[in-house]
């Protein structure tokens, strides 16, 4: 049975409880739908280029953004784990925004599947690795982590599995998600990516637990910004039967949760300066709008036109606008036209 060593240090509770208060600040917090939508985009192509850029992949975050936008044909591999990295992370978001996404190994195995797709022979896609790994040292390129044998994989990763499953609701969700990356990373259950795997699998661990705002940020770009420091917090050195009982995952998650926090911030404060756009910048005209299908349900332009001095053919923008905004949609025809909430 999993039983990870860890110790809620004052440093610890004061990042757990600094992330809760700012995620329901925002959790709270209303804006439109173009600017979350954007938020999201530019959170998966950040995220797509520092988690790829961990692992060693040398495309710049320029030439991340292009290829995630042309999606060419014909792809070097370091442009294929690209493309793989940002699929998953999209489906991953819809299936969460769906509430369709339950945790289970089965879950990792096809999050693998697509990661590594065209990037590893068939038999190892989405599988169990079913031989020995080791880890080197990147800068002596010597042995200096040797994972688990692979025969005891399986069992160990159905207990870290359980682990996590069992302890929802008893353990706080940002303790468990931080657990769950480092022993990932300990068990190293695959051939490769499990790095990327590691960091895909968090997210929908805390995006799962009802921190909503996690589809905006990018844990991924605090980590690459320095990768030694990530690799020496989250990795182990030695044989992993002989330091086995010794690991504690204290300093990893009092650093896990500084990252999350590091990152939580640059979104907040990027979020004012995108809301206030002119395509984005709702006017209190529009506020009336919205205001007034919140308490009858819908409106239309006679309505409208009893709230406010502007013109009709201006009238028609406003509604426009908040259409393509994605925050109402139009219904009926002619003189039977009206607005109401977009579902």
């Amino acid at each position: 049975m999993f039983k990870p060593k860890y110790t809620i240090t004052n440093r610890l509770l004061s990042n757990v409880k600094q992330i809760n208060s700012i995620v329901l600040d925002l959790n709270n917090r209303r804006f439109p739908k173009v600017v979350v939508y954007e938020l999201e985009r530019s959170a998966r192509e950040i995220s797509t280029f520092a988690s790829t850029s961990i692992e060693g992949n040398p495309l710049p975050l320029t030439d991340v953004k292009q290829i995630l936008k042309t999606q060419p044909q014909n792809l070097r591999s370091s442009e294929q784990e690209v493309i793989n990295y940002n699929k998953a992370l999209e489906g991953l978001n819809q299936k969460l925004q769906k509430g369709s996404v339950s945790f289970s190994l089965n879950l990792i195995l096809s999050i693998h599947k697509q990661v590594v797709d065209k990037l590893v022979t068939e038999y190892q896609l989405g599988q169990l690795r079913q031989e020995p790994v080791f880890v080197n040292d990147p800068k002596t390129r010597q042995t200096a982590y040797w994972p688990p044998d692979h025969k005891d994989v399986p069992e160990l990763m159905n207990e870290l599995v359980e682990f996590i499953i069992d302890n929802k609701g008893i353990i706080d969700p940002l303790i468990i998600a931080g657990i769950f990356h480092k022993q990932f990373v300990i068990i190293h259950p695959f051939m490769d990516g499990n790095g990327r795997i590691a960091r895909l699998s968090t997210k929908v661990l805390l995006a799962d637990m009802g921190l909503n705002t996690f589809n905006l940020f990018s844990f991924e770009n605090y980590y690459n910004r320095n990768v030694t420091n990530y690799f020496n917090n989250v990795g182990v050195l030695g044989n992993y039967y002989d330091i086995l009982n010794s690991i504690d995952f204290t300093n990893w998650l009092e650093y896990f949760t500084d990252g999350i926090i590091d990152e939580l911030l640059r979104v907040k404060k990027l979020l004012p300066e995108v809301s206030i756009s002119p395509k984005t910048e709702v006017m209190p005209y529009h506020k009336q709008i919205l205001d007034f299908i919140a308490e009858k349900g819908f409106i239309t332009d006679r309505d409208y036109s009893k709230l406010t001095d502007r013109a009709k053919a201006t009238r028609s923008l406003d509604f426009k606008k908040l259409i393509d905004m994605g925050l109402i949609e139009r219904k009926g025809k002619g003189r039977a036209t009206y607005y109401k909430l977009k579902q």
